[in-house]
């Protein structure tokens, strides 16, 4: 079944849509949670919360082109809230380090305040990770998107962590450029 077919029955209120999600994308939401909260159960949890949460969203929202992307944010939202809800160390340090490894190449809310803003700067970020030349935005794209590790990163693309890292340091050091020339930083 399509995602517009899958996004008609959200509209109608048909139950059987949040089936067809769970069985066009529930292995691949459930893992994607679970990157985030380690345990299987609070990862289905968060899987769960996203289909409500889609339900209750679609409409006035209509991700006919964008299915997954829209229900992968709405668990990986999830899951985030449940980490910070239970305080995990483990995990609060490595999103910690993702937080990190990024806060020097986009700006802080402080500086881009508003619903418009964070939409604009989100749009620069997806811009300038289209435009990335193929292997810098896999590397990115995993890392950031995905939440792998630096080690997971290197296994999934074949490189080495020196290359995973190298690509990173400079694609951070390539966004925050580009973000200076579209004017998010003073």
């Amino acid at each position: 079944m399509d995602d517009g077919m899958i996004v008609d029955m959200f509209i109608a209120r048909d139950e059987r849509a949040i089936d067809a999600v769970r069985l066009q994308y529930g292995a691949r939401l459930l893992s994607a949670a679970l990157r985030i909260v380690s345990d299987p159960a609070d990862a289905e949890e968060c899987v769960s919360d996203a289909y409500f949460e889609a339900w209750n969203r679609i409409p006035p929202h209509e991700p006919r082109a964008y299915l997954y992307p829209f229900l992968a944010k709405l668990a990986k939202a999830s899951a985030l809230n449940r980490v910070k809800a239970m305080g995990r160390d483990k995990r609060s340090a490595e999103l910690t380090e993702l937080t990190r490894e990024l806060e020097s190449a986009i700006p802080s809310p402080s500086s881009t305040e508003g619903e418009f803003e964070s939409r604009e700067l989100s749009r620069a970020i997806s811009d300038f990770v289209r435009g990335l030349p193929n292997e810098k935005r896999a590397v990115f794209v995993l890392r950031y998107w995905h939440m792998y590790s630096v080690k997971q990163t290197a296994k999934e693309l074949g490189f080495s962590e020196g290359k995973v890292k190298s690509l990173l340091f400079r694609a951070r050091e390539d966004l925050k450029k580009y973000l200076k020339k579209e004017g998010y930083f003073e």
